[in-house]
């Protein structure tokens, strides 16, 4: 699970901002949340201040998934990455999908 993760951290982050595939506002909170909990555990920090609507956002998602293992939380982002990228059927989602799957399989 470790090498399929680590390979859908790689591809998120490589995603071009004027690409075909565009994960929306919700999608990268989401994304943003699985990777705390993936890497860091449970939230340790406290909630940022009213005018941070970044911050508190991003603290939000990642409050949300208080509880959840680090092994599910890896399991849970690459999950949501093919989803992402099956929505967008475009090719280079095709090959982000198939070096995933690949990831998976080692």
């Amino acid at each position: 699970m470790s090498a399929q993760f680590d390979k859908a951290v790689s591809i998120v982050q490589s995603l071009p901002k004027d690409g075909p595939v565009k994960p929306s506002q919700a999608q990268q909170l989401e994304f943003y949340a699985l990777y705390k909990q993936a890497t860091l555990g449970d939230v340790t920090t406290s909630r940022p201040g009213i005018m941070d609507f970044t911050g508190r956002a991003k603290w939000d998602a990642y409050k949300k998934k208080e509880g959840m293992s680090q092994d599910d939380a890896k399991a849970a982002y690459a999950t949501k990455l093919k989803e992402v990228l099956e929505a967008s059927n475009s090719d280079e989602a095709k090959q982000y999908l198939k070096e995933l799957e690949e990831a998976g399989a080692n």
